[in-house]
């Protein structure tokens, strides 16, 4: 039986605990407070990797750094430890622990664990990556949008028992927003949050839940942010409601997000730059297999155009209404990132996996061809369709067609074809896409998606009554997707079953039934 199968046969919460290894199961510290917020590992590279804890309890308000010995080794119960080594939890970076080891063996499993003020933390198993030029295959979940008050995590746990080697999670790992009075499946401590402190206490929230712990302790991660982990909507050092204090607002905010994430200490944020400033746009290489480029499509962009009046953020505008939506200066992802990428792809390995925020094929919710020439959401790519153009463009001028485009933050399972002219009934396909959808947060509007599918032909499945993830076995020879939604988000023991299947050959852009 396969791996991925224990997800979804049998009664579901039982044959999902009984495909986890034992430290999973078992992913929460004993001795809480000081590792009450579990452990993570991310960025792996074929020597090492970044390992992730931050102490909690009593007693950690004065200012003297605090000790944090830690330990990788090649077994569960640590009988053969590799690397050892002792990091300083500063007060002024919320006494997170970002340790780096090296030195270890390419494209293997690890195990990880903390000490700190005499206790032990739960233990994580992590991976290097392969080595640059050795064959490898890859088995990869993305996943966003986990608004903790709209339901349980009943997704991580599945993740989890899939046994992934990588996770990319796209954003919005944290919500901002004070929950409603009533109608939330459980509630966000305390309300809007601000200050550094508030970002804090929210990922503190977040990250107590166990079935998030498991997800972090069962496999490296690779994240990137979106709006939420800040302010609706943002765009650049303008907030969506056009705050005047806006730009402490995101110094803090930056802050907040290193000192939660696996990330190394070459991107902590540089908090004297206006706004703090935090080089989030990166690579990594797995093996001869695959490229991943993620990108961050918040710190530089333009605003968007034909907002509503008084306000900063999105609006859903027609065409004909609103011409600044086709300005060729516009970007998305800034001058220096687009010629980043652009610059970067690989023409030798398989694939190029390009990981960012949001979905970039075109979506109308009208008819392209009507009076109105469309209507569209001017926060995603939609909302900078020269930049999206110029994107596709690089790929054909670079002869790459093997190209996958992931994304989140719509709320919903998006899989279809990238055009270079979506205006042509006979346009070349130059990429595809999976843009998934949320661990939990909901869409507001499922039957208006499925009534706006007849208007983008280019999309083979368009689905916003779907929560989940994306599972993804890639090999040389094709990439295969599994679309896994749970049964209820307000269920946490919830069962999960696979929606749909689709394939992509890397000689040939496009999806295929999987």
């Amino acid at each position: 039986m396969k791996r991925r199968h224990l997800l979804f046969t049998g009664p579901a919460w039982c044959a999902a605990a009984a495909g986890f290894p034992a430290f999973v199961r078992h992913a929460r510290a004993d001795n809480e407070p000081r590792f009450a917020l579990g452990v993570a590992s991310g960025e792996p590279t074929p020597e090492g990797m970044v390992l992730w804890t931050r102490l909690t309890g009593p007693g950690l308000e004065a200012t003297d750094p605090v000790p944090v010995a830690w330990e990788v080794a090649e077994d569960e119960g640590f009988s053969r430890v590799v690397a050892r080594g002792t990091e300083q939890a500063e007060a002024a970076w919320g006494h997170s622990v970002h340790a780096e080891p090296g030195g270890l063996q390419s494209g293997r499993s690890y195990w990880y664990r903390f000490t700190a003020l005499g206790q032990r933390s739960a233990v994580g198993r992590t991976r290097t990556a392969p080595a640059p030029d050795a064959a490898a295959t890859l088995r990869l979940i993305i996943a966003s949008c986990q608004r903790y008050d709209m339901g349980y995590y009943a997704a991580w746990r599945h993740a989890a028992a899939w046994q992934p080697d990588l996770i990319l999670f796209l954003g919005d790992y944290i919500y901002e927003t004070a929950s409603p009075a009533s109608g939330r499946v459980r509630r966000h401590a305390g309300g809007l949050v601000r200050t550094l402190e508030d970002y804090r206490a929210r990922y503190a929230q977040y990250k107590s839940d166990p079935d998030l712990q498991a997800a972090h302790a069962c496999a490296p991660w690779m994240p990137i942010w979106d709006d939420h982990e800040v302010d609706n909507d943002y765009a650049a050092l303008q907030g969506q409601n056009l705050q005047p204090d806006f730009a402490a607002q995101r110094r803090a905010a930056y802050q907040a997000y290193w000192e939660h994430m696996p990330l190394p200490h070459r991107l902590r944020p540089d908090l004297q730059a206006p706004g703090g400033a935090l080089a989030l746009f990166r690579r990594a290489d797995w093996g001869r297999l695959a490229r991943l480029h993620l990108l961050d499509d918040r710190q530089y962009r333009d605003p968007q155009v034909c907002p509503r009046a008084g306000r900063g953020g999105s609006n859903t505008v027609a065409r004909r209404d609103c011409p600044e939506l086709d300005l060729p200066t516009r970007s998305l992802l800034g001058a220096e990132q687009e010629h980043w990428l652009a610059q970067g792809w690989d023409l030798d390995r398989r694939w190029n996996l390009l990981a960012q925020q949001t979905l970039m094929g075109r979506w109308s919710w009208s008819d392209p061809q009507g009076p109105a020439r469309g209507t569209y959401w001017t926060d995603g790519w939609d909302g900078y369709p020269q930049a999206r153009q110029r994107l596709l463009q690089s790929l054909v001028d670079r002869r790459i067609a093997n190209a996958v485009v992931l994304g989140g933050d719509v709320h919903g399972n998006y899989v279809g074809d990238l055009l270079l002219d979506y205006d042509s009934l006979w346009s070349r396909v130059v990429a595809s896409e999976f843009c998934g959808t949320s661990i939990t947060s909901t869409n507001r509007s499922p039957e208006r998606v499925v009534a706006a599918h007849r208007h983008n032909p280019h999309m083979r499945h368009a689905r916003a009554d779907e929560r989940g993830f994306i599972a993804f076995d890639i090999s040389e020879q094709a990439l295969r997707a599994e679309l896994v939604v749970v049964d209820q988000i307000e269920d946490v023991r919830s069962g999960a079953r696979v929606a749909a299947r689709y394939a992509v050959d890397p000689r040939k852009p496009g999806i295929q039934t999987g």
